[in-house]
């Protein structure tokens, strides 16, 4: 079934219960299987089994009480900047009240009202949503709160216009705040888009012109000089130049490019001019994949969000019932006086959970671009709430703790150039570690690769094929057991392929590899088990060769001779032992166990279908990023549990002392906005880690 997917901003939400009545309002159009809202990114995503058109969203969103921008985006810098100014406004108009300057009576009513009725009408209009459609939200805490002291200035023998007027300018004070920290915590999303230009120098034979990037197409030549930026992903066909590209693998060093070496858009082109062959447009670019990948990211809960929905779901009805039992008990034991309404006021004001509702995504955000920063694309918060609790890293041997460039080093039988031809006309097309070997060398010798038919790849064995009439088979010893074939004792050396004529049947030939280990492979697996992490190696190759590879990097545990399906089954068998498993690879063969382990890790030098199971992808090949994952998380997880106990014990503290008037509803407001400002700087707070340099 056909799987639609739509994201937008939604304006006007305030706290965590804003967030779930946007969801439910969204959740129950027709068609929509699932609706997700960020209160820190204001972005909902819905998934829906036919595209739901743009007037059906708005509409019901507007019916909840907020604002749906789908084809634009409320520019955060012009909304800081509108809200400092209300801010000032209001906070001069309410300066003479908070300095009591004993005005009369009327003027005072004028300024609070301005105040309460033209600053203070969001929350009139949030609180009239929440009323119409039966739900809590901060609007109806702050709403009741400010009009029950500015009502109470009629009846009292004393003004509260001060407490009415100032609660709003705090609150309003705190949004603001809260505003341009949440600015922050998306500049990670920003910087990489500000890495897209706008304007390409387009070549044409001699001639060099510029154009919009918009008007490029695949297979275009640009051109782009030294100091600019790479328009698009795309090949060098002329010039040599170094290429900085920190912004996708978070390392500083430059890469050498040259003509037939790829580069991607964003990059930065440091000493020589390049021409690049445009291969990618738009959202097919590495640059827009990691924007989407991260926006992905931080749009989803994590689980541990949904315990913080739940209590928001009941927390503001529990609140106006603990307002109102402040208000009756401390009335009937000493009377319906000033004092026994300014204390369910302070209840109600310092109960918004505003706090609770960013605690969450805030570090989210923060946590998915420091990791973005420094090469490490994460699809869901999922995978990097997971990450933290592992217990294990099952790892892939070839191409993660190996180069996965295993050099041709012997072929037996008598005529070698003839025996190669047939190799590499089974293996020509394929992507495979070893037929990259392969035909790399056939090519060095020059020979001509000859036409195979009849193709048909054996997974974790090897592959068969029709070459001049006659069918061949080239692959592992696992597919020697499957032709009831055995190895000679003397053929049995390490990292080999078997060529077999199926028509005799016999072994032509026996190729002989050998693939290094990657430079910090020791590091790595030594960094995984000081922290606790006990590494397991995963290989299809024979024992010997992963005998041979475990005891030089001190790997206690590791099975050989697997084809994919065997390395999911170990997956499960690790789960159901009680380890929390992720699985590291690059291959399609590492696909099921990626998909099963509770955090899949793929390189993005693998196979895109490994990219595309997996929660995370390390960009460059480094599975020491790895660590650097395994480290953000348990940092990220830090500030969640940090912020839900700050916001928790805020409340669990503030409503009794609110309760027992020791809070007045002035000191109420001012310390609600604290602590979302709080909560969001504690979150800023992840993005100043170091991360250990290995």
């Amino acid at each position: 079934m056909a799987k639609f997917e739509k994201s937008f901003q939604v304006v006007g939400m305030t706290c965590a219960s804003c967030v779930n009545h946007v969801e439910k309002a969204l959740a129950a159009l027709q068609g929509v299987t699932s609706a997700v809202v960020n209160l820190a990114t204001e972005r909902a995503r819905i998934e829906s089994i036919y595209e739901i058109s743009n007037e059906t969203i708005t509409s019901a969103v507007e019916e909840a009480g907020y604002k749906a921008l789908i084809d634009s985006r409320l520019d955060p810098v012009i909304a800081a900047l509108k809200e400092r100014n209300e801010l000032i406004v209001s906070a001069l108009i309410a300066l003479p009240l908070m300095l009591m300057l004993h005005l009369p009576f009327v003027l005072e009513l004028f300024l609070a009202s301005i105040v309460q009725f033209w600053f203070g009408k969001r929350f009139y209009r949030g609180a009239y949503h929440a009323l119409k459609n039966r739900m809590g939200n901060m609007d109806l805490l702050i709403s009741l709160g400010t009009s029950s002291a500015f009502l109470l200035s009629f009846f009292a023998s004393h003004s509260y216009f001060e407490s009415s007027a100032m609660i709003i300018v705090l609150v309003r004070l705190g949004k603001f705040l809260e505003l341009r920290a949440k600015m922050k915590t998306s500049q990670s999303l920003k910087q990489l888009e500000e890495l897209k230009p706008s304007m390409v120098r387009m070549k044409l034979g001699d001639q060099v012109f510029e154009m919009p990037i918009k008007g490029v197409n695949v297979g275009d030549l640009v051109l782009v000089l030294p100091g600019e930026r790479v328009p698009l992903d795309g090949i060098v066909v002329d010039g040599e130049s170094e290429i900085d590209e920190s912004f996708l693998t978070g390392e500083s060093h430059l890469q050498l490019k040259s003509i037939g070496d790829s580069v991607v858009g964003g990059a930065l082109n440091t000493l020589g001019a390049l021409t690049i062959k445009v291969r990618a447009l738009g959202a097919d670019t590495m640059l827009s994949k990691i924007i989407r990948l991260i926006e992905n990211a931080q749009d989803k809960k994590a689980p541990i969000q949904k315990l913080v929905d739940q209590v928001s779901a009941v927390f503001v009805p529990v609140v106006l019932g603990i307002a109102l039992l402040t208000l009756f008990v401390f009335g009937f034991n000493h009377g319906f006086t000033d004092e026994a309404w300014l204390r369910a006021i302070s209840v109600l004001v310092i109960a918004c959970p505003c706090a609770l509702g960013l605690a969450t995504p805030t570090a989210l955000m923060v946590g998915t671009g420091l990791a973005a920063k420094n090469g490490i694309l994460i699809r869901d918060s999922e995978a990097l709430e997971r990450v933290h609790s592992l217990t294990a890293l099952a790892v892939d041997k070839t191409g993660t703790l190996t180069k996965g460039k295993p050099k041709l080093i012997e072929i037996s039988g008598s005529d070698q150039d003839e025996i190669l031809k047939i190799a590499a006309s089974l293996q020509s097309g394929s992507e495979h570690p070893l037929a990259k070997a392969i035909l790399g060398t056939s090519k060095e010798r020059g020979l001509r690769v000859k036409s195979a038919n009849d193709l048909r790849a054996l997974p974790g064995k090897g592959i068969q094929g029709t070459i001049d009439g006659v069918r061949f088979q080239m692959g592992s010893a696992r597919m020697l057991e499957d032709l009831k074939m055995t190895v000679p004792i003397e053929q049995q050396v390490m990292t080999t392929s078997y060529l077999v004529a199926l028509e005799t049947p016999e072994i032509l030939a026996v190729f002989r590899f050998e693939d290094e280990l990657k430079e910090k492979a020791h590091v790595f697996i030594d960094e995984l088990k000081s922290i606790g992490i006990k590494p397991i190696m995963l290989t299809g190759d024979r024992d010997d060769v992963a005998s041979k590879v475990a005891n030089e990097l001190r790997i206690h545990e590791f099975h050989s001779g697997l084809l994919p399906e065997d390395k999911a089954r170990i997956i499960s068998e690790l789960k159901n032992r009680g380890e929390v498993v992720a699985m590291l690879g690059d291959g399609m063969n590492d696909a099921p166990a990626l998909a099963i382990a509770d955090v899949g890790i793929a390189l993005s030098t693998g196979t895109d279908v490994a990219m595309q199971t997996a929660g995370m992808t390390l960009i460059g090949g480094d599975p020491m990023k790895a660590l650097d994952a395994i480290v953000i998380s348990k940092k990220t997880y830090s500030k969640i549990r940090q912020n839900l106990i700050w916001a928790f014990i805020y409340n669990v503290i503030g409503i009794p002392l609110a309760a027992f008037g020791l809070l007045s509803p002035m000191i109420a407001g001012a310390a609600m906005a604290f602590s979302s400002v709080s909560v969001v700087t504690n979150s800023l707070l992840l993005g100043r880690i170091h991360l250990k340099k290995l």
